[in-house]
């Protein structure tokens, strides 16, 4: 059974027992159990439901194990040719690591 769950406006596909990165959640601590209500669709062995939009009473619940981690470093160039202009700023954008505990639909 997976379920396709809305998670801070990107969309995860969430079985039991999955590990997910999902975009950083403010003010939650290790070992905290969060709950995602906003399931888009269920389906149990080949037997498909869809929310229109989101699916009554299904949530998906989840432990975190880590509250921030780090991305990979990604580098953005902007460079004027011909003008002597080159500028290299980067990030590391900041996830959320939660295993899916329970999935009820």
């Amino acid at each position: 059974m997976y379920v396709i769950v809305e998670i801070q406006g990107r969309q995860f596909k969430a079985e039991e027992g999955k590990k997910l990165f999902v975009n950083h959640i403010m003010d939650v601590e290790a070992g905290a159990t969060v709950e995602f209500d906003r399931v888009l669709l269920a389906d149990n062995n080949g037997e498909v439901k869809v929310g229109l939009p989101v699916l009554e009473g299904a949530k998906v619940v989840c432990e975190v194990v880590s509250p921030l981690v780090k991305g990979e470093k990604v580098l953005v160039f902007h460079k004027k040719r011909r003008k002597g202009y080159r500028k290299l700023n980067g990030h590391r954008q900041q996830f959320t690591e939660v295993v899916i505990k329970q999935v009820i639909a």
